[in-house]
């Protein structure tokens, strides 16, 4: 069972990988946009969290509060600001509602993405999965919402929704 569940784990990162290299494009820019909006929710999470704190997401993840899930949203908004490379040399900003709604939905799949991961390191009682970050988790910590994204996103485009 435990080689079953490794090559499937082995598949999901290959199929990962793929959609990210399809995602990348000719220049590869749109690529690097959808991971700043990844990492951007991440860090907007973790500052909002930790500042304002107050009431837990779930039993999950016991650091994970509301603020910090509604600082993600917030957060993954900035990329749209430094990618409008037109706008931003006339200083004419006119954001999109689908350039939100695409930032407001990659910080949601980040989220759901990162409870997921969380989810299965509790069910195996592992607190970190590596050493390379001490104190963050490890690696996965890092890439938990951006395995779950990448895919996503791929999928949504070929359905042609953005």
């Amino acid at each position: 069972m435990y080689s079953l569940i490794k090559f499937i784990g082995i598949l999901y990162l290959i199929f990962v990988f793929l959609t990210a290299l399809f995602l990348r494009g000719d220049n590869g820019i749109y690529l690097i946009f959808i991971l700043s909006i990844c990492a951007f929710s991440d860090i907007g999470g973790f500052i909002i969290g930790k500042i304002i704190g107050g009431k837990k997401l779930t039993k999950i993840s016991p650091n994970k509060t509301i603020s910090g899930s509604v600082g993600s949203f917030i957060f993954s908004v900035i990329p749209i600001l430094v990618f409008d490379f037109e706008n931003l040399i006339f200083l004419n900003y006119k954001i999109t509602f689908n350039e939100i709604y695409l930032c407001l939905m990659i910080s949601l799949i980040c989220q759901i993405g990162d409870l997921i991961i969380s989810f299965f390191k509790r069910l195996n009682k592992i607190k970190n999965t590596g050493n390379i970050l001490p104190g963050h988790g490890g690696i996965l910590d890092r890439i938990d919402g951006i395995i779950f994204c990448i895919p996503s996103i791929y999928l949504l485009k070929v359905a042609e929704l953005f």
